[in-house]
C-alpha cells in the first residue's frame, strides 16, 4: 500500500511538471501584443487664408507739379485717394514651425482727386495689383492663439488707368473750370511690415486678423485742361484684414 501511494505521488509530481512544461511552451508560442504608440502629427508646410481686406491709403505728402501754374502746384495742392474693401487670398509656406513666407494676392480700384488748390477736381481712377511677399516669425507658445510678425517687399502694378473727363471748378475766386483728360500711374516697389494672429479652432481651421503697412510712392502723369501735371503719389496704405485660416 505505501509503495502504491509513493508511486501515485511520483506520478502526480511528474504530471504536474509535464503540464507546467507544456504551458510554458504554449506561452512561448503565443504572439506578444504591445500597445501602439500614438501617431505623430505630420508637419505640412502649407497654409491659406481668405480675408476681407480694407485698403486705407495715406496720401499726405503727395506732390503735384502743374506746368506753368505755381498756384496749383505743391505745396498748395495735393492728392486724395479713396479707401476700398476687397476680398484677398494669401498663401503661406512654413520652412519651420516658426518661420514662414507669405504671399498676398488681391486687386483694388481707387479714385484719385485733388486737394488744396485742386480741391473738387476729380483726376481719375486706377486699378492696383499689389502682390506682397513677407518673411514671418510665428510664436507657438500660446496654445490656440498664434501671433506673428513679418516684413517684406511689395511690387504694385497699376493698370486700367482712366481720367475723370469731368469739368470741375477749382482755385476760386475766381473759379477756374478744369478737366483731367489723361492719367498714367507707374508701377513701383515698396517695403512692407505686418503683424497679426491666427486663433486655431482645431488642427486645420482658424480665424485670422492681419495688419500690414506698405510704403508705396509711384510717379504719375496727367493732363489737366491741356496742362501737363506730374508728381509722386504717396499712397502708403494700411491693409487691415480679417478672415478664415486653413492649415493643411
Amino acid at each position: 500500500m505505501q509503495r502504491t501511494i509513493r508511486n501515485l505521488a511520483r506520478l502526480a509530481t511528474f504530471g504536474a511538471m509535464l503540464a507546467g512544461t507544456f504551458a510554458s511552451v504554449q506561452a512561448a508560442d503565443l504572439p506578444v501584443y504591445k500597445k501602439a504608440p500614438p501617431p505623430a502629427d505630420s508637419f505640412n508646410p502649407w497654409m491659406v487664408r481668405l480675408r476681407v481686406l480694407g485698403v486705407l491709403p495715406d496720401a499726405g505728402g503727395s506732390t503735384v507739379n502743374v506746368a506753368g501754374v505755381p498756384s496749383l502746384s505743391s505745396p498748395n495742392s495735393g492728392l486724395a485717394i479713396s479707401d476700398q474693401v476687397v476680398p484677398e487670398l494669401d498663401i503661406s509656406y512654413f520652412f519651420t514651425k516658426n518661420i514662414a513666407a507669405e504671399l498676398i494676392l488681391g486687386v483694388t480700384r481707387h479714385s484719385i482727386s485733388g486737394t488744396g488748390s485742386l480741391a473738387n477736381l476729380p483726376i481719375g481712377k486706377t486699378t492696383l495689383l499689389p502682390p506682397t511677399l513677407t518673411l514671418q516669425y510665428h510664436f507657438d507658445n500660446f496654445g490656440a492663439f498664434k501671433p506673428y510678425i513679418g516684413a517684406g517687399v511689395n511690387y504694385t502694378v497699376f493698370f486700367n488707368n482712366s481720367a475723370a473727363n469731368a469739368p470741375a471748378a477749382i482755385a476760386g475766386p475766381p473759379a477756374i473750370v478744369a478737366t483731367t483728360t489723361s492719367l498714367h500711374v507707374s508701377n513701383a516697389f515698396g517695403g512692407a511690415v505686418q503683424f497679426g494672429f491666427d486663433y486655431m479652432l482645431d488642427r486645420h481651421w482658424g480665424l485670422n486678423v492681419d495688419v500690414k503697412k506698405l510704403w508705396l510712392r509711384p510717379d504719375y502723369t496727367a493732363t489737366v485742361s491741356g496742362l501737363p501735371v506730374t508728381g509722386t503719389a504717396h499712397i502708403d496704405p494700411w491693409l487691415v484684414g480679417g478672415g478664415v485660416t486653413y492649415k493643411f
